[in-house]
């Protein structure tokens, strides 16, 4: 059996983990990180675009961010990009910038963002399994066809599943992380 196969599987489950890795530093934790931006696209001349494309991002202390863009008409569609998102901050504008201040998070809050990343754990899995499947059915074809060994179709088998318990593992370690993080007073 050709091991390219196999390795296509295994780079979608690592860019299922590097997904859901994605989706978890979309959630704020209460202090400023410019990584709560990247899903919100500012409508630039016509064409939707980052915002790290189209201004520098600082943050001179832990609850705040400060959003300077290089084309000071921009500062408008930023500032409603981030209103129309679901970041839950108002952006405060002075005209040639625009501040969002983090507050400290609720109890409730916490729990909430924590049912959050739960949710996205587990579409993270469900997407490592699903390939696990779809690889199953692709080499179960093979074997059908004689173009792989029904010993190759066994040993394909174990190495997916051990590829899939340990996409799964990586996932519940970022978890963790992150909700540890979010409980974190």
């Amino acid at each position: 059996m050709e091991k390219s196969e196999f390795q296509v599987y295994e780079d979608k489950m690592r860019k299922s983990i590097d997904s859901v890795s994605a989706d978890f530093a979309s959630v704020r934790a209460g202090r400023a990180n410019a990584s709560v931006l990247d899903r919100i696209s500012v409508d630039y001349y016509g064409s939707p675009t980052p915002i790290q494309q189209i201004a520098s991002i600082s943050s001179p202390d832990p609850r705040m961010l400060v959003i300077q863009p290089w084309d000071a008409t921009a500062l408008k569609a930023i500032e409603r990009a981030i209103q129309e998102s679901d970041l839950g901050i108002n952006p405060q504008n002075d005209g040639k910038a625009i501040r969002l201040s983090f507050p400290q998070l609720t109890e409730e809050r916490r729990k909430e963002l924590v049912k959050q990343i739960k949710k996205y754990a587990e579409n993270g899995k469900v997407a490592v399994r699903n390939i696990r499947r779809d690889a199953m059915e692709t080499f179960k074809k093979k074997e059908k066809a004689s173009e792989i060994t029904e010993d190759d179709l066994k040993q394909t088998e174990k190495d997916l599943q051990k590829l899939t318990d340990d996409s799964c593992k990586k996932i519940d370690e970022l978890l963790a992380k992150k909700e540890k993080e979010l409980m974190a007073v």
